[in-house]
């Protein structure tokens, strides 16, 4: 192997992981890419396509030809197999590493096969013997989720418990034989790690209810997630041999769609359908006529334990993608191990999980150029904070301006007085609104005093504008508003996201309700919601209006802390 230089053979290279690798090589000039598929039409039609200073050559290869010549010829240093299903590989799964070692060539695969991956041993000596290193599970499962885990717990925290789940975006495109993997093993046990000992689970049949949140960041929508049979399943016990427990999910949406798939998992359980294959290209063509909603998608990973001093500990891990960078994510893997190898950084010989490949920063370059953001949060400690923003921003709180975070303290009692700006719309809609909430009159220059009497996880805001009182209250969202602030006024409920960027801290609305009744977000009032710093001093902006009916109000302005109300000390 010359790492100057590297022939890359990806089987399944115009596939749905193996055309994303693709992809994230492309600006690479060391590389020539092999884009291998059973169709030479299609894989000369992606490389035309391709656009990047790395070399690329279609080429023809069926798995269940003669691999061995025809890997053997290519001159590849690395083959890379992003087909699958991993699951159903048949009598004879290890077919491509046989031939990648007969012919002396590295191997590197994306699967997500438990079993496949765990037999992946068996190939160690004859790896070791011919100086070649075998990877296996080089995705998402078990490489992003053992360096999540490792960095969770780099303190030396004694792992215990260790739960995740991917949420792809409903517009990601899944590709079929991933349909065939999941529809494979629906409502099948599966080995997992449960209660301190090795037991069973269904697939797709027990599920998990999170919100992924990074720090600062719009968090997603509430998502359900249900048991997958994954590498993670006994790759992290590995890892971590006193952990107790280990449950991995996906959450695919839209909602219905999954719990559709958690009943005929059922059935498949009940022994009422032997198996849910013969449905897989249904699946697949019900996914992407049912690809409606926000174009993110995200991943979490929550791990407890006991710290050194023996302190209980509760943190997870969440990631949130823009558009279509998440689905490049179960390429990234193999992306840096092979931009490694040409930097000199060649794994060592022999076969083996690619669990301890990566480190989370090696994910770094990749995740920023695809508009994917990332935080950790202190779950046990952000339950205990006394001060509410601090509890649902977690660090990014810290990163806020300081008169930000003065106003977001945690005194009991908080005042603050300053001038504002007030417009006021002059529709039946405003009117309305201000007689119900009693927002201020309109005015130029007019004075205005802010009272926050705090309890933990709850704040009562009452706002005086020239004599006119307001109030609201705020208090830390729960189930589906989990990580959200929720602020009600009067009958009205608003859940709102906390995104700080750019020096502000921006209210965006996720949910709303009246009388309880859950409203569609599309009819919620709405407008610029925010806070940032002006020359050193707090100010705010807030808009309320509609899109159909008009502004209601808006009021802006700045604060200063009384001094009197200042909390003593510290």
């Amino acid at each position: 192997m010359n790492p100057a230089h590297l022939r890359v053979l990806i089987l399944g290279g115009y596939g749905t992981f193996g055309g994303r690798l693709a992809q994230l090589l492309i600006d690479e000039p060391r590389l020539t890419l092999i884009i291998a598929g059973r169709s030479r039409a299609k894989a000369e039609a992606f490389c035309s396509g391709l656009r990047g200073k790395a070399g690329s050559e279609p080429l023809a290869c069926d798995r269940d030809g003669d691999l061995a010549a025809v890997i053997g010829s290519t001159g590849a240093d690395i083959v890379v197999d992003a087909t699958g299903p991993f699951q159903v590989y048949g009598d004879d799964p290890y077919r491509v590493v046989k031939a990648a070692l007969a012919a002396g060539i590295s191997y590197i695969d994306l699967s997500d096969g438990a079993d496949f991956v765990a037999g992946i041993a068996a190939f160690d000596d004859e790896a070791r013997a011919k100086g070649c290193f075998v990877l296996s599970g080089a995705s998402s499962f078990p490489v992003l989720t053992a360096a999540v885990t490792r960095k969770l717990a780099a303190d030396g925290t004694a792992v215990a418990t260790i739960t995740g789940g991917v949420a792809p975006s409903p517009h990601a495109g899944v590709g079929l034989n991933v349909i065939r993997a999941i529809a494979s093993y629906a409502g099948r046990p599966i080995g997992l790690r449960r209660d301190g000992r090795d037991g069973e689970g269904h697939a797709l049949v027990e599920t998990w209810n999170r919100t992924i949140a990074p720090p600062g960041h719009l968090p997603l929508r509430r998502t359900r997630f249900s048991l997958v049979d994954v590498p993670d399943l006994r790759e992290l016990p590995r890892l971590w041999p006193a952990v107790r427990s280990v449950w991995m999910g996906a959450g695919p949406v839209p909602e219905i769609w999954h719990r559709g798939l958690n009943l005929l998992a059922l059935l498949v359980r009940w022994k009422v359908l032997p198996s849910l294959t013969f449905l897989a290209p249904l699946f697949h063509a019900v996914i992407d006529r049912l690809a409606w909603g926000e174009h993110r998608g995200g991943m979490v990973v929550e791990m407890t334990g006991a710290a050194p001093d023996g302190r209980p500990v509760a943190r997870s891990w969440h990631l949130a993608a823009e558009g279509d960078g998440g689905p490049f994510i179960p390429s990234m893997a193999v992306e840096a191990l092979i931009r490694h190898q040409l930097d000199g950084r060649i794994p060592a010989a022999g076969a083996r999980s690619a669990a301890t490949a990566l480190e989370l920063e090696d994910y770094e370059p990749a995740f920023a150029g695809r508009g994917i953001v990332h935080g950790f949060r202190d779950d046990a400690a952000e339950a205990a904070a006394t001060s509410l923003y601090r509890r649902l921003l977690g660090s990014a709180f810290e990163a806020l301006p300081a008169p930000l975070r003065a106003m977001h303290g945690d005194a009991p009692r908080f005042v603050a007085r300053g001038r504002a700006r007030v417009e006021r719309g002059s529709g039946p809609f405003a009117r309305v609104a201000a007689a119900l909430i009693g927002f201020p009159a309109a005015g130029e220059d007019v004075p205005v005093e802010v009272v926050f009497e705090r309890t933990p996880g709850r704040e009562v805001w009452r706002r005086t504008f020239a004599g006119r009182c307001f109030s609201s209250v705020q208090e830390a969202g729960t189930g589906r508003a989990a990580h959200l602030l929720v602020e009600r006024f009067g009958v009205a409920r608003f859940d709102l996201a906390l995104v700080a960027e750019a020096g502000r801290l921006k209210l965006i609305p996720r949910r709303w309700s009246v009388l309880g009744i859950p409203l569609p977000l599309a009819l919620a009032p709405g407008g610029d919601a925010f806070e940032t710093v002006v020359d050193g001093k707090f100010h705010f902006h807030v808009e309320i209006g509609h899109r159909l009916f008009g502004l209601a109000v808006r009021y802006r302005g700045w604060l200063e802390p009384v001094a009197d109300d200042l909390p003593q000390g510290g």
